[in-house]
């Protein structure tokens, strides 16, 4: 969604009708994940993607049907699926798409609001019935009871059941269906819901204000970090040496990350290469839950660096969460270079990859999400 949220925006704001699709589930290898969105206009006009170009144009004509009043409904595509083949979904996959629209005002403003709360970075799960005569139908759900929630799914108890479930995948930032009975009963299969979760971009952390920082927070906006870098010297530390990344911060690093916020998904870069700032700075950032933590250096810096620490009382446990030296063995010189070796570590950290090339590999290239 963000990735056409002005386009969206504008439509709404403008008042022009259209067409939503949604990936909601996806079995096997497929182009893109849950919470993909294609959006068709009344004018014909297309932003986003559901599938990189394999089922858009199929996508395309039940978008406007959809607009045209067929109402809301879920299409399936797939390798064993005849007329799915037929319009190119050939990577061996199967996607489930939700169509419905979004073409009176009362509809583009429940969108809008939605659209809103992800621009200015707030957290937000939309919950959407799959099934059923309710199919469409959608309940906004914000992460406390103080900020309410919009819409419905059809009964009471189904919307409090999703609201507690939207709210638990909100905080682990996950996108999913969940199966309910009519009423919100658990442990029943009458109802699918699809939920889709949009918690702020995660951080990136880059400590040290050299070039390889600046390649670094350039790659991590690039990937939808909320990137910031931190430096101690005034003369180095400037919006003008890192002007894409989200903020620049003068002070002592290991003083900063203990002041600034740090979750599950933040990605740690500490490119300094001074003892004076990577020992104080990495006792602190191990005490954090860092999803990733990546140390610049060489080798023989490296076991320097893990001696201090162990006089500084840390064990070998949080040790061997370091990642160091930093980024995969892709024979990087360049601080360009050494940047994507960041970057495909630290996706390598998420999703479980063996950083080996794929074709050496068997299986599943897109491991479960």
């Amino acid at each position: 969604m963000r990735d056409i949220l002005p386009d969206l925006r504008a439509r709404c704001s403008e008042g022009i009708p259209f067409a939503l699709a949604t990936v909601v589930a996806v079995h096997g290898s497929a182009p893109r994940d849950p919470g993909a969105v294609l959006a068709v206009d009344a004018a014909g006009a297309v932003v986003g993607s559901v599938s990189g170009g394999c089922v858009e144009s199929d996508v395309y004509e039940v978008a406007r049907e959809v607009l045209a009043g067929a109402g809301p409904r879920v299409v399936s595509y797939g390798i064993s699926d005849d007329e799915a083949f037929g319009v190119g979904l050939t990577c061996g996959g199967t996607i489930e798409v939700l169509v419905r629209a979004c073409a009176t005002a009362a509809e583009r403003e429940d969108l809008a609001a939605v659209l809103d709360l992800i621009a200015a970075g707030l957290p937000v799960a939309e919950a959407t019935v799959l099934s059923g005569a309710e199919t469409g139908a959608r309940l906004v759900v914000r992460p406390d009871d103080t900020l309410g929630s919009r819409g419905t799914l059809g009964s009471e108890g189904l919307d409090a059941a999703a609201t507690d479930d939207a709210r638990g995948l909100l905080a682990q930032g996950r996108t999913g269906i969940q199966w309910y009975g009519a009423r919100g009963q658990r442990r029943m299969q009458e109802v699918a819901v699809f939920f889709r979760t949009y918690a702020p971009p995660p951080r990136m952390l880059v400590f040290g204000a050299i070039d390889h920082a600046a390649a670094t927070a350039r790659i991590g906006s690039f990937l939808g970090y909320r990137v910031t870098v931190c430096d101690a010297r005034p003369a180095f530390a400037t919006r003008e040496r890192f002007p894409t990344a989200d903020e620049v911060v003068r002070a002592w690093p290991h003083t900063y990350l203990e002041s600034t916020e740090v979750d599950a998904r933040t990605a740690i870069c500490v490119l300094t290469h001074d003892p004076r700032f990577d020992v104080p700075l990495l006792v602190a950032a191990l005490r954090t839950p860092a999803a990733y933590i990546g140390v610049m250096g060489s080798r023989r810096t490296h076991r320097d660096r893990l001696a201090r620490l162990r006089e500084a009382g840390v064990d070998e446990a949080h040790l061997a969460r370091l990642a160091s030296p930093v980024g995969l063995d892709l024979g990087a010189r360049t601080p360009e270079e050494t940047a994507v070796s960041i970057a495909a570590e630290i996706i390598q950290h998420r999703w479980g990859g063996t950083g080996r090339p794929l074709g050496e590999l068997t299986g599943a290239i897109h491991r479960d999400r």
